[in-house]
């Protein structure tokens, strides 16, 4: 095993462990979300926007520059009326009790904010009596955050100092500090290290299996593949459609329904050989860095692939996903906006 590897499993470790030290909530309603419009001055940010956030499931939000994600954010999270629609925040109407709503959602932006004159420590303490939580519990809880994101040695020191990275880190703390039912996220990876990452993806995970919804929107596309139960696509404003079983890698049944697509990439001993298996079957070969690329329907038909060039003495040595099942989705939403 790499030193790589160990890190990453040491990650997996103490990430899923301390995180288990902050969570303990019950399955909830989740995040609903129906028929939500945003405009600023007449430009419409988000129109019709519709999805579901279910308790114990992470959900990605995923779309291009300026397709709508963070103002829908800001609107899901309460800093933004919206013009019409409804949330539901673990079963609590966002417009009709926003005090309650807000209660049981952890908010995370892609910045920190305005904190940096604080420490981390008087930063989470500050956030707790907001909160309600009641000083005991919230000094425990505080010390329990600082340990989860990897800060007890900079607890003291102003947010000023920290690096983007840490000042994320802080910032996953803020929004669990009163143990949320529903989390939002506008790029919680940005500025972190691959370790960090891994401990993000770890503990986002780890909250989901205690009952929390978790929304994230990220561009880091295959960490959101690593993530995400299912994903909500968002472009110009609209939700457009919902990729489900993302972290199944696009298994599909036996049943005729619809598989997603994407490419798959191929590398055999013998490139002529695989290159003439490949058109028997009638599949289009694209050639791909390091191997050939074929377009297959889910798993299952890459399993049968697979198993059918074994058998014909294709020396294959490398088969797997070539873009993994976001990014294909993303690819193609962005093409069809394009047209």
């Amino acid at each position: 095993m790499t030193s790589g590897d160990e890190d990453e499993r040491a990650a997996r470790e103490n990430g899923a462990g301390r995180a288990a030290a902050v969570t303990g909530r019950t399955h909830g309603s989740g995040l609903v979300v129906r028929g939500v419009r945003r405009s600023f001055r007449g430009v419409v940010a988000v129109e019709e926007a519709d999805l579901e956030v279910p308790a114990g499931s992470v959900t990605a939000l995923v779309g291009p520059n300026g397709a709508g994600k963070t103002t829908l954010l800001l609107v899901l999270a309460g800093l933004l009326a919206p013009d019409r629609g409804t949330v539901l925040l673990d079963g609590v109407d966002l417009a009709a009790d926003p005090v309650a709503a807000r209660a049981r959602t952890g908010w995370m932006p892609d910045a920190l904010g305005s904190w940096e004159s604080l420490t981390g420590r008087e930063l989470l303490r500050a956030m707790a009596d907001a909160h309600g939580v009641p000083r005991a519990q919230a000094r425990r809880r505080v010390d329990e955050l600082l340990a989860l994101v990897h800060l007890e040695d900079l607890a003291d020191a102003r947010a000023q100092v920290l690096s983007r990275g840490q000042k994320q880190r802080l910032g996953l703390a803020r929004a669990l500090v009163h143990s949320p039912a529903v989390l939002l996220l506008d790029e919680p990876a940005s500025g972190l290290d691959p370790r960090s990452r891994v401990e993000l993806r770890d503990t986002l995970r780890r909250l989901a299996g205690e009952g929390v919804a978790v929304l994230v929107s990220s561009h880091v596309l295959s960490e959101l593949d690593e993530l995400a139960d299912r994903a909500v696509l968002v472009a110009g404003g609209r939700t457009v459609d919902v990729v489900e079983d993302v972290g199944a890698g696009g298994r599909g049944a036996d049943d005729g329904t619809a598989r997603p697509t994407r490419p798959w990439r191929l590398r055999a001993l013998d490139a002529d050989l695989l290159r003439r298996a490949l058109a028997d079957r009638g599949l289009p070969v694209r050639e791909g860095p390091g191997g050939l690329d074929v377009v297959l329907g889910g798993e299952l038909a890459a399993a049968r692939l697979l198993a059918e060039l074994v058998a014909d003495g294709v020396p294959v040595v490398a088969f797997a996903p070539a873009t993994g099942l976001l990014e294909q989705a993303y690819l193609e939403l962005d093409e069809r906006s394009r047209r």
